[in-house]
């Protein structure tokens, strides 16, 4: 079955096909490391994961590198007169910014470890990558595209015929809209920094330029994804925001500096919308991850609320959506769980019953469809519901459950928790026991509320007590 992406730079839908056979390079744009990221910086994330799994669902070997930006993104990000976002925090609340960047960074890597995002191949760091960042820029100035005005080098838009190619944006009606404190060593308003230069500036590096530098933001993605994965990529993603001016720079750089097309693919997430309107810090609604699991709302269902609808529409985020997300994870893990109890020793059979067939067949064309996963959880919850109406036994159970597993490894909703969470489950029940075999009942009944508040549901019979995985706090 083909497999259909919207590309930003084509502005249609069109056939996926990689450059080589089976393999895909796709580089992914990440956080910037000033402050934790929000919700709608986890959008753009989990549709790279969502991506990248559908991808080797289909069979295709992943090359992903999620970059980490710890130096030179700008506060204003088409101004290069803007302040950059980490020292800035790191001005206003005296604090070092090299640490800011490994702390945030720390946090980022254990949000998306939260919520089910698979690891990349390498989360590369834009201060691990400054001499790659230099080869760049030497070489786009020896080739005429960028010009040095003392200690700064800017790229020269007006030498890039193809500028604005993914944005629609033109050179000439940049100019009409400039600014007027635009800066005066540039030749044209929309060139854009790849080296600047600030004695001020606390993160900064001795160069051929000068002894106070540090890069422009859109270089960096350049140099990281040349040296991770080529000069041809696959696919390059990020949110809608970074369409312009980051994104066509990057294509006006790496274009510029190895000919050729840059990016075969270019995919962009709409933006996140908090109760119909944006977000901000004024309003409260800026969450985070963290700040969603203190107020009682686990990470998995975050995950399911903000990959369940198309990835080119806007999102609309509610708690209520929220909790519908949770109690819809819930009800899933419960029916993978009846499922494994109605299979007994039965087995997928080589042709499983039609309404099987029929839902996987409408999972697969809704992701096949641009990664439609709205349509593709018809096919997933029309396969709850048939189960459930035909009382799936044995064979038949075992097919539907063989099916969801395979439509999870790209939804990522049941995955097990490690084991180490397993033998906390098994310890706090062996308590429970314990303290019901003393007629202890108030801890048993404790006990039993904590385990509920991990997501664990506790099944009572003859037989002793068993335990199946929610993963929703009850």
């Amino acid at each position: 079955m083909t497999f259909t992406v919207y590309s930003t730079l084509a502005k249609q839908v069109q056939e996926f096909r990689s450059l080589e056979p089976a393999l895909v390079r796709m580089y992914n744009c990440g956080p910037t490391v000033y402050s934790r990221p929000h919700i709608g910086n986890f959008r753009a994330f989990l549709f790279a994961d969502t991506l990248r799994r559908w991808l080797e669902y289909r069979g295709f070997e992943v090359r992903q590198v999620m970059n980490i930006t710890d130096v030179g993104h700008l506060t204003d990000d088409d101004r290069d007169e803007g302040e950059d976002k980490i020292e800035a925090r790191a001005r206003r609340e005296k604090l070092d910014p090299w640490q800011i960047s490994r702390d945030i960074a720390a946090l980022f890597l254990k949000d998306i470890e939260d919520l089910g995002v698979r690891p990349a191949l390498a989360y590369p760091r834009a201060t691990d990558h400054i001499p790659e960042m230099l080869e760049i820029i030497d070489g786009l100035i020896a080739k005429g595209y960028a010009y040095q005005v003392g200690g700064n080098v800017y790229y020269d838009v007006a030498k890039f015929e193809r500028y604005g190619k993914l944005s629609g944006n033109k050179v000439a009606e940049l100019d009409a809209g400039a600014r007027v404190d635009v800066r005066e060593d540039k030749r044209h308003p929309a060139d854009f920094a790849l080296w600047k230069s600030d004695p001020q500036h606390i993160m900064k590096w001795s160069t051929r330029f000068g002894p106070d530098g540090f890069p422009g933001w859109h270089i960096e993605c350049s140099a990281m994804a040349r040296k991770l994965l080529g000069d041809r990529l696959d696919i390059h993603t990020g949110g809608e925001d970074n369409i312009f001016p980051h994104h066509e720079c990057e294509i006006a750089q790496s274009e510029g500096a190895f000919a050729g097309d840059f990016v075969r693919y270019w995919m962009h997430a709409r933006f996140l919308q908090v109760d119909g309107g944006k977000m901000s810090k004024s309003l409260g609604n800026l969450y985070t991850v963290g700040q969603l699991e203190q107020m009682g709302h686990p990470p998995i269902a975050l995950r399911f609320a903000l990959i369940r609808s198309h990835y080119r529409q806007v999102l609309n985020f509610t708690l209520d959506g929220l909790r519908q997300s949770a109690a819809d994870v819930r009800r899933l893990r419960l029916f993978a769980a009846e499922l494994q109890d109605s299979s007994a020793r039965g087995s997928p059979a080589a042709l499983p019953p039609s309404w099987v067939r029929e839902a996987t067949a409408k999972f697969d064309a809704g992701m096949n469809d641009d990664l439609n996963a709205s349509a593709a959880l018809d096919g997933v919850f029309s396969l709850l519901n048939e189960a459930n109406r035909v009382k799936a036994r044995g064979d038949d159970a075992a097919a539907a459950l063989a099916a969801l597993r395979r439509m999870d490894r790209v939804l990522g909703l049941l995955e097990q928790a490690p084991a180490s969470v397993d033998a906390e489950v098994e310890a706090l029940i062996a308590a429970r026991n314990a303290a019901r075999a003393a007629r202890d009942f108030s801890t048993a009944d404790s006990l039993r509320a904590k385990l509920a508040n991990m997501g664990i549901e506790l099944l009572d019979g003859k037989d002793g007590v068993k335990w199946r995985r929610t993963g929703v706090k009850t």
